[in-house]
């Protein structure tokens, strides 16, 4: 009977020693490089599936001056999220209903952890936080200059940045290599 209840007692210590989520440390990259890790996965298609709902037009909130809206691609999620890259290749981003994640070699952004941040992260509410990261080898949609709509999102890409503002709160940030703006 011991025997057993010792056997369980070791079971359930490793069962529990398996569950542990903290990972202690300090995060470590290689400075500046453009290197991704190497996961094969397939882009996703921009052609809507049969069974896909028709694109939504995404109306800007009013402004000073009126302009017609302008329609908006819809970008279909995979497993919640949108993966997105800008046109020039500086940028990537992944989109969730929860958070928006975009990663650069930003020119000057502040230091997290001793190492300078190449990651900003938004919430639908306005809240940011730098990070350092690499969001590896996403599926990521290659953007124009011009309007989409992902996960609650609205994404306006141009060469000046990328704008992508929460459809519900309206607060966003536009991105680009030189630094993030909020609003």
């Amino acid at each position: 009977m011991k025997l057993r209840l010792a056997g369980c007692a070791l079971a359930v210590a490793a069962l529990l020693a398996g569950c542990q989520s903290d990972t202690t440390g300090t995060a470590v990259r290689s400075p500046d490089s453009p290197t991704e890790p190497t996961i094969a996965t397939p882009r996703p298609s921009r052609t809507p599936s049969p069974t896909a709902a028709p694109p939504r037009t995404v109306t800007p909130a009013p402004s000073g001056t009126s302009a017609p809206p302008q329609a908006a691609e819809v970008l279909s999620p995979q497993n919640g999220y949108v993966f997105i890259e800008t046109k020039s290749g500086k940028t990537r981003c992944q989109l969730s209903a929860t958070e928006v994640g975009c990663e650069a070699q930003f020119t000057n952004a502040p230091e997290v952890d001793g190492l300078p941040a190449n990651g900003v992260r938004l919430t639908p509410d306005g809240q940011t936080e730098w990070v350092v990261g690499n969001l590896g080898d996403i599926p990521a949609v290659t953007l124009d200059y011009r309007r989409y709509a992902a996960v609650g999102w609205t994404i306006d890409a141009s060469a000046d940045g990328t704008r992508i503002t929460n459809d519900r709160t309206r607060h966003g940030m536009v991105v680009a290599v030189e630094g993030v703006q909020t609003f």
